[in-house]
């Protein structure tokens, strides 16, 4: 019996993994929520000062990332939106005629999946495939996570700005005959909160 408990935890302390997956292709309605509400979260973030000085200004935006895609251009559609409705700026695409100019790098607009935790594989048990395992405990983890930096000021003479980062967490704790689900995903019958927006602005530049 000894012998039997020893192996037991053998096979517990041999299960402990930790795995990593980076996605950049949305496959399904959960995806592709968790990076559009990590975008629409992001440019919330955008601080007032000093855009809300640059009212019925104008403003020329060029915006990069690693390649373009749809995701790209759905990010700049609602920063561009943002710029508009928020701060009432105007957007040319004629530099020469801009009086502020708005350089975005993009540094990820995608989903991370990483999954650690205990497990008892029972694949050597007579009558489970060989890949069914039992969760001791396991924490499931997918973000969608939209980061970007941004040079603002005077066409041709541009200073970089903090780090933006958003992330929306759709996460499963796994026991082993319940998971519980933590998530700040679900958004429907959200109302716009102005007041909501601006304390979480606070929050997230004082810790910067």
């Amino acid at each position: 019996m000894r012998q039997l408990s020893i192996i037991f935890c053998l096979l517990v302390l041999l299960s402990a993994c930790s795995t990593r997956e980076i996605q950049s292709s949305l496959t399904g309605s959960t995806a592709q929520r968790l990076v559009t509400h990590s975008i629409d979260d992001i440019v919330r973030l955008l601080p007032d000062e000093p855009f809300k000085d640059w009212r019925g200004s104008t403003l020329y935006l060029q915006t990069y990332f690693l390649h373009d895609s749809s995701i790209k251009a759905y990010a700049d559609e609602r920063l561009k939106q943002e710029l508009k409705q928020r701060f009432g700026i105007q957007l040319t695409t004629e530099p020469q005629l801009a009086q502020h100019a708005m350089t975005v790098f993009y540094t990820s607009l995608a989903t991370d999946k990483d999954t650690f935790g205990l497990t008892i594989p029972l694949g050597y048990v007579p009558g489970f495939d060989e890949s069914t395992k039992l969760n001791i405990l396991s924490l499931e983890k997918f973000h969608g996570i939209a980061e970007l930096y941004y040079f603002i000021g005077k066409n041709g003479d541009e200073k970089r700005q903090p780090t933006l980062q958003s992330v929306v967490k759709t996460d499963a704790l796994g026991l082993p005959f319940i998971t519980i689900p933590l998530s700040n995903l679900e958004r429907a019958g959200e109302k716009p909160n102005p007041k909501e927006d601006r304390k979480r602005r606070h929050e997230f530049h004082k810790a910067k």
